[in-house]
């Protein structure tokens, strides 16, 4: 029987959108909502798949350490990356793809996730990021 536990983690931070044709091409930002589910086969002693003071420890530890009060660019988003780092103090993280809520909850779900979780007898198979109240996007394993 496989049980799943849901973490969720508040965060802000800033974005662009190179190549959108809307008003997400600009700087912008969000106060997202990160949804981590994680699975597991074996409860311990007090009946847990993971306690949630460990995911919480965990996830929000990297999200604050990463993300939060931060701009999420795309590692290509030349110009939006000198932009950024002409202002002091700067905190940026260099996305792999655009930062898309699509691809910033695939790059949990696919790097982040098994970084955390590898020691815990548990995974990932689901992140949802909320960029709104109204919007998010899904991303599963399978």
């Amino acid at each position: 029987m496989g049980l799943t536990v849901m973490r969720r983690i508040r965060f802000c931070a800033g974005h662009r959108l190179v190549g959108h044709d809307g008003k997400c091409v600009h700087f912008h930002g969000h106060n997202y909502v990160a949804e981590f589910y994680v699975t597991g086969e074996v409860q311990d002693d007090v009946g847990r798949i993971i306690d949630f003071g460990v995911l919480k420890r965990k996830f929000k530890g990297w999200i604050d350490e990463n993300w939060d009060h931060a701009f999420v660019l795309w590692d290509q988003d030349t110009n939006g990356l000198q932009a950024i780092r002409m202002v002091e103090p700067c905190r940026v993280f260099e996305l792999p793809y655009n930062p898309t809520s699509e691809n910033m909850a695939r790059y949990l779900l696919e790097v982040v996730c098994p970084e955390l979780l590898h020691d815990t007898g548990t995974h990932a198979n689901k992140v949802v990021i909320w960029e709104s109240e109204e919007s998010c996007s899904e991303v599963t394993l399978g």
